[in-house]
């Protein structure tokens, strides 16, 4: 039996360890990223792995069909996403000075009637046809930044390489892996241990696949309904609003934005615009009363409010490292509170 008296000193050891561990996280972060993105998308792909596995398909083998439709799946995205999001900065860009003229002659009598001042339309239209190229030419030249990385994908020229490979050694050992932790964990905390670990691995499994699920289906759903409107580049906006729907209200927000002053350019009347907006709000109806109840489940608890305040601390403090790490530490967090809730229940300390 352990000596009572040695509690503390264990727990010191522990409290130790851990610092050292989030003051290497913090210091490396720039470094780990490509690694823990190759985790968590292992561990995304791992169950499909496991069906192949279990179909006496080698590990290896499967490892390398499953990396290779998951790159194929990527390279025809980029493919198909960004020449189109650069015809749209190129149309936006060329259109800007017919959608002012537009706007001083039908738009800005209301709003001047309105507000009651007067607006200077031809001032700004001057401004963005003496800048126009310069305007058009900085768009073009960020846009890459973005879609390849920029601040939100830290190095991922550097990356492009690294990530698969990592991903391929860890989903070829990911069992060996899992294996190793657990023996590593201290017997006398092993079944609490690994009952939140099971616990973590549940909410976290069913959050991160079901939400990928969620932002196919919701980029399916924008593709299809400004299609029907009839809004151009229609695929390119319906894609990245899908695709950043993991942050709650971005994607609705980004699209709505894209969406606006897309049909503003191409159509310059309220009715198209008012059916674009009632595609956003259907969409959002869908989302949230249907496809989210359905694929990720009411019953993980990941507030949206906590997963918005989880990206933006985490990044602030690791950058895009933290932005992956966020939601891992989030579903762990939420798991260790439910069951220091449910201690605390119990305690004497609660029935006083």
């Amino acid at each position: 039996m352990d000596n009572p008296g040695r509690t503390p000193q264990h727990l010191w050891q522990w409290l130790v360890a851990a610092a050292i561990a989030v003051a290497a996280i913090y210091l490396l972060s720039p470094i780990l990223t490509p690694f823990l993105l190759a985790a968590i998308l292992a561990y995304i792909c791992n169950p499909l792995v496991g069906r192949m596995t279990s179909r006496r398909v080698p590990r290896t083998l499967a490892t390398a069909l499953v990396l290779l439709l998951l790159l194929l799946c990527m390279l025809v995205l980029l493919v198909v996403l960004l020449p189109l999001l650069i015809r749209q900065v190129r149309a936006i860009a060329d259109q800007a000075p017919v959608f002012i003229d537009w706007l001083r002659a039908a738009a800005a009598p209301r709003l001047e009637e309105l507000l009651g001042v007067q607006l200077e339309i031809a001032m700004v239209r001057d401004w963005v046809t003496a800048h126009l190229a310069d305007i058009r030419d900085f768009a073009l030249k960020l846009l890459p930044k973005l879609t390849s990385g920029g601040l939100a994908v830290v190095g991922f020229l550097v990356n492009l390489v690294l990530v698969p490979l990592v991903l391929f050694y860890f989903l070829r050992d990911w069992d060996r892996i899992i294996a190793g932790i657990d023996a590593m964990i201290p017997r006398r905390y092993y079944g609490r241990i690994s009952q939140l670990a099971r616990e973590i691995d549940e909410v976290l499994g069913q959050f991160l696949r079901g939400q990928l699920l969620v932002m196919l289906c919701m980029a399916l759903f924008y593709t299809v309904g400004l299609w029907l409107v009839g809004l151009d580049y229609a695929l390119s906006v319906g894609i990245f609003a899908g695709l950043v729907t993991f942050v709650p209200y971005l994607g609705i927000i980004v699209g709505v934005v894209l969406a606006t002053l897309t049909s503003l350019l191409q159509f310059q009347e309220l009715t198209p615009l008012l059916l674009v907006w009632g595609v956003f709000i259907l969409a959002s109806m869908v989302e949230g009363y249907l496809l989210v109840p359905w694929l990720v489940g009411e019953r993980i608890g990941l507030h949206p409010v906590v997963v918005i305040f989880a990206l933006l601390a985490f990044g602030s403090l690791f950058g895009f490292f933290g932005v992956l790490l966020a939601l891992p530490v989030s579903a762990a967090l939420l798991v260790w509170a439910r069951h220091l809730r449910r201690d605390y229940l119990a305690s004497g300390m609660y029935r006083q």
